[in-house]
């Protein structure tokens, strides 16, 4: 038995989600797509064999056959496409952030607390080989007792190869909102939950010109921080950095790192699902490579989704549930309300670990 899924939104990052659903995993499958350029839906109909076309979304949540939405809308757009799916009744499985503000993610999450309903989200990217062969070493103590973190996401913006940019730069948007997701995501699976946050944070150019084709030449307003600094204090008592930023350039984008009291491990990209991991122990006298441990190595998008439906057929809990995705976003929007009040931000909710992968034999299949 197979869960049918329905996607909202099929812009750029829907090829992989559509090569994923279609040809690796195989307890799910792609029943219906929907875009408000019908020509996109059109097209990944066509080239994917997917049998319906749905007019609007709310023909997809009408529709008895679909158990999960999987929202891929713009972030802005991400509160009223899975509010609108969770009071239809179905489970839904969005695209990061869970919503643009702390606000809209809470009350998501009471709709599908009330409706009894699965709610999570990207990133999965944790889920894949890199991340959960760190988490393995970390759990064995080969680095002892985490002691902090170092996370680093630099780059100059978007505008110089996505086709529609202009997104990143307006609510919802920025670096802290549309990266840090992969770095928070990854440093809570792999230290635990947050009990606070304090950051500074700014607008370092008022307009950005837009030099990716088709709409090159076109300035955007920009309405964000895209200079985002923290400090997270976790409730392990272990202190993290983190820096996402739009506005430098840098000869390399992702830097994370995780420090304990025996040595220092390298985590890979969170943006990717494999290595290099590497770590570091005195003992050693240099930095080793160690051997991915777990599955999944390549861009696995929609292994979150996978494992939500496996959820929903065997009552567990999925690995990239809300409890996940709120506490991400009430991350992600404190460094702006702690840079406004120049205060310490302490966190609303608690996040606890949910269980580390596991390899199974069969490649798409889940535990």
């Amino acid at each position: 038995m197979s869960i049918n899924i329905a996607m909202i939104g099929v812009g750029a990052i829907s090829g992989i989600y559509l090569k994923n659903i279609t040809e690796t995993f195989k307890e799910i499958k792609l029943i219906g797509v929907c875009d408000l350029i019908r020509e996109r839906a059109e097209k990944a109909q066509a080239e994917y064999n997917v049998p319906k076309l749905y007019e609007t979304m709310h023909d997809a949540f009408a529709d008895p056959e679909v158990d999960i939405v999987l929202n891929l809308t713009r972030p802005y757009e991400h509160y009223e496409v899975t509010k609108a799916a969770l009071l239809a009744g179905k489970h839904v499985y969005s695209e990061k952030p869970l919503g643009a503000d702390w606000e809209e993610g809470k009350e998501l999450v009471a709709i599908a607390e009330e409706k009894d309903l699965m709610l999570g989200g990207a990133p999965d990217t944790f889920m894949g080989a890199g991340i959960q062969t760190c988490r393995k070493l970390i759990d064995d103590g080969m680095i002892g007792d985490v002691v902090g973190s170092a996370a680093f996401m630099i780059c100059h913006g978007h505008e110089t190869w996505h086709p529609d940019p202009e997104f990143y730069y307006k609510r919802g948007g920025g670096p802290m909102m549309d990266m840090g997701p992969y770095y928070l995501t990854a440093l809570i699976n792999l230290m635990g939950g947050v009990e606070g946050v304090t950051g500074v944070t700014k607008k370092s150019f008022d307009q950005r010109l837009i030099t990716s084709q088709p709409k090159n030449g076109t300035v955007v307003d920009v309405d964000v921080p895209t200079y985002v600094t923290g400090t997270l204090h976790f409730e392990s008592g272990a202190v993290g950095t983190i820096f996402t930023t739009f506005d430098v350039y840098y000869p390399s984008q992702a830097r994370l790192e995780i420090y304990g009291s025996k040595g220092t491990l390298f985590v890979p990209d969170p943006n990717t699902f494999g290595g290099p991991v590497k770590l570091f122990r005195p003992e050693d006298g240099e930095v080793k490579e160690i051997p991915l441990l777990f599955d999944y190595k390549e861009n696995s998008r929609a292994l979150g989704l996978a494992d939500m439906a496996k959820a929903i057929e065997t009552g567990r809990a999925a690995r990239c549930d809300y409890t996940q995705t709120r506490h991400v976003l009430e991350i992600l929007t404190a460094f702006d309300k702690s840079s406004d009040a120049k205060a310490y931000y302490p966190m609303e909710t608690r996040y606890t670990r949910l269980p580390a992968m596991k390899n199974n034999k069969m490649h798409g299949i889940l535990d």
